[in-house]
């Protein structure tokens, strides 16, 4: 008697900023590897977070919201879009119980070659029949392969989601090793963090100015030694971000070494580091020192 069929392939999350996508990806694979926060515009880079069974092995890319580009780092963004959507098997487009839709993105959705999983999410915000109305107003001008109403925040529906995303993966063996969780270093994971701790502290434009480097990470039997370097674009948000006598900076290396801790099962040393790279998020030679060139 044969075995089962191995099933395998890419699955982009695309949608606008702060539809649920980091949310919904992490509820998909079990593990915290998206940032999330309340604010837009959080991820920017193609993050891979892999599942895996003994017949499966699903890739999905958690992917930047797409939006309109006004300076170099978001062209870069949206080149890590793109190619996410090329690589795709099955692409999951997500929005939610607000967005209306935009003309543009359906279109560009139109003339994708791949099955689309059109997935409604925040549904447990929903009043009387705000979900079976949604769906009418978007699959008047869309059509999708399947679709599927979620809360990626309870994780409502996700097993749902998880059936329809296997079903339409193709016959494949596995692109990587059973056991990994991500393309990502652990150095990758630490900027994340620390990066969402200042997303958490910090408003206006400060959080979006600032990228994390990790400089230093030492790892022995009971302790991870870690120094990274958090960079902004102007003089007066290092101010901002030390705040006085540093008590700022303090509370974001503390709520950082918490969730590093429990990210890596480890006691964290934790130092952290402001310096400024003028005008970084405009300057070609300074994204891709960071990172940002594909």
């Amino acid at each position: 008697m044969e075995g089962k069929e191995h099933k395998a392939g890419f699955v982009s999350i695309i949608g606008k900023p702060n539809v649920g996508k980091s949310t919904l990806m992490n509820q998909l694979v079990g593990e915290r590897l998206s940032i999330i926060t309340s604010k837009a515009q959080t991820t920017r880079h193609r993050i891979m977070g892999i599942l895996s069974g003994t017949d499966f092995q699903i890739v999905y890319s958690d992917t930047p919201g797409i939006i309109k580009p006004q300076y170099e780092l978001q062209n870069a963004m949206m080149r890590f879009v793109s190619t996410s959507l090329e690589d795709a098997d099955v692409v999951l487009f997500v929005t939610d119980l607000f967005e209306k839709y935009d003309e543009e993105l359906i279109e560009r959705l139109k003339h994708l070659n791949q099955p689309i999983i059109f997935i409604l999410n925040k549904t447990d915000l929903a009043k009387g029949s705000q979900v079976k109305d949604k769906l009418t107003y978007w699959l008047e001008v869309f059509n999708p392969s399947k679709v599927v109403e979620v809360s990626a925040l309870k994780g409502e529906n996700i097993d749902k989601l998880f059936e329809a995303i296997l079903e339409l993966l193709p016959t494949h063996e596995a692109y990587f090793p059973k056991d990994e969780l991500t393309d990502k270093p652990e150095k990758f994971f630490v900027e994340e963090i620390i990066r969402e701790k200042i997303f958490e502290n910090y408003k206006q434009e400060v959080p979006y100015s600032t990228q994390v480097e990790v400089e230093e990470f030492k790892e022995d039997k009971k302790i991870i030694r870690i120094r990274a370097i958090i960079y902004v674009e102007r003089k007066s948000q290092k101010g901002i971000l030390i705040g006085k006598g540093g008590e700022s900076l303090k509370k974001v290396g503390i709520a950082a070494r918490k969730d590093l801790e429990t990210f890596f099962q480890k006691q964290i040393h934790l130092e952290t580091y402001v310096k400024v790279a003028e005008d970084w998020r405009k300057k070609k030679q300074a994204l891709k020192s960071f990172g940002y060139q594909q």
